[in-house]
């Protein structure tokens, strides 16, 4: 990045900074053939550029009418200047009221806790968006779609989201007013209950980036999230199973606990093992590396990581206290919660032009669905021809050959087990029966 603020420029959408549209009798440049043609391979202008709460909102809107099957729009609660935390609940509910409903394991993928990280935001719509549309088109998300509720929170931090838009780009807290009046803002992930810390000199100073507050949950929108999720789990009959938080940059898949390097979570191998798959399928995806670490480690600087007790310690970038990552892990009872950090690992930082939009949406959504179908039981990455739109002539010209020796003096036959062979005997039962015959000869 050679150049601050011109990145910063473009990393607007582009739209914004066109001359405005010709009058209504200007009629020889209303309909100009210049407008500017859109590349064969886009498919949903939303995700060519980021997008202003002002456009998000009316879009989740516009989901909710058109797929009503399966989509509903829901309010998380109110931010510290009076604005709305949108949501979407993607999910298929069975319709048979006879048997006694069980809980509803629910995953919750959310984005922009802090605010100039606009890649979380767009990820996130990217995942839903993706979900929402493949439900009947795709095998995996339809089965998943109907086993669990998403819950697609875009935007947990809404005012400091506009305020990146409005005023300041590099804003990372809330807009929430703190015991000094010029220095306005917490921040999100440092403020949750759990192992809330006031202790170090970034996390109790107003003005810094770190700021915690001054008590766990003075940050209306994570209290109102916590208080969301405590209803959820008490009253409306939903077990949470998993969380998933995308923050950004450095490309990298954090487990509990951020708050300590030297306490274990309980199912720490689990977590490791769901870890390195998240990364493989980000990996087979577009081919870029995510790390994998607990969350204590993924908030240091690269410095000598060593087991040798005479390298230094890493200097820590932000302390671990009070996150969301360890509040779901160990207060919520979340067995599966992470922390992914998208793209990229430096080059731009916050500031990552839109057109890492999709191909980080692709790594995104890989890997919330391998977490589904973790979650599912299959603890693998499969190939899912039927996501390409042509599942069953794969399985035609896949079918098994098998090679069966015949009478002495010929040469061997190659015969395909299909649909023929199946009705007539063929498949597993009629190999058994061509296999007694050949050995009565």
């Amino acid at each position: 990045m050679h150049d601050l603020a011109q990145t910063i420029y473009e990393s607007y959408p582009s739209l914004a900074f066109q001359q405005p549209s010709p009058p209504p009798h200007d009629t020889h440049r209303t309909f100009s053939p210049s407008l500017r043609p859109s590349p064969p391979s886009e498919t949903n202008i939303f995700f060519r550029e980021y997008q202003p709460l002002s456009v998000i909102i009316p879009w989740m809107r516009l989901l909710q009418s058109l797929f009503p099957s399966h989509v509903r729009m829901i309010n998380i609660g109110i931010t510290y200047e009076g604005r709305d935390i949108p949501a979407l609940r993607v999910g298929v509910h069975p319709n048979n009221s006879e048997k006694p409903s069980r809980p509803r394991k629910t995953i919750i993928v959310a984005g922009g806790s802090h605010a100039r990280e606009w890649i979380s935001t767009s990820t996130v719509n990217y995942i839903a968006y993706s979900f929402i549309t493949g439900y009947g088109k795709s095998k995996s998300m339809t089965e998943l779609l109907e086993k669990f509720d998403f819950i697609f929170l875009p935007v947990l931090n809404v005012d400091g989201y506009i305020y990146t838009w409005e005023n300041d780009r590099l804003w990372r807290k809330t807009r929430q007013q703190t015991s000094l009046r010029f220095c306005k803002g917490l921040d999100l992930d440092h403020s949750w209950g759990f192992e809330w810390d006031h202790s170090s000199s970034s996390k109790s100073n107003p003005c810094s980036e770190g700021f915690s507050g001054e008590e766990p949950f003075e940050a209306v929108e994570s209290r109102r999230l916590a208080n969301w999720v405590r209803n959820e789990t008490e009253h409306n009959n939903v077990t949470f199973v998993g969380f998933l938080d995308f923050h950004s940059y450095s490309q990298q898949v954090l487990y509990p606990y951020s708050y300590s390097c030297t306490d274990t979570p309980p199912s720490l191998e689990n977590l490791q093992e769901l870890a390195i798959g998240l990364a493989k399928a980000i990996r087979l995806t577009n081919s870029q590396i995510y790390g994998v670490t607990s969350a204590c480690e993924g908030s240091v600087t690269a410095g000598k990581r060593s087991n040798d007790k005479k390298s230094p310690i890493w200097p820590r970038v932000e302390t671990g206290g009070g996150s969301a990552l360890d509040w779901f892990y160990h207060e919520a009872r979340v067995p599966y919660a992470y922390q992914i950090k998208l793209r990229d690992t430096g080059s731009y930082g916050f500031l990552l032009p839109a057109d890492n939009i999709v191909p980080t949406g692709e790594e995104a959504l890989a890997a919330v669905k391998y977490l589904g179908s973790w979650l599912l039981g299959n603890k693998g990455i499969e190939s899912e021809d039927e996501e390409k739109g042509d599942f069953a002539r794969w399985r035609e010209s896949t079918k098994p050959v098998v090679r069966r020796p015949m009478e002495v003096g010929h040469e061997a036959q190659e015969v395909e087990r299909g649909g023929d062979e199946t009705e007539k005997g063929g498949g597993f039962e009629g190999e058994m029966q061509w296999e007694l015959k050949r050995r009565r000869r």
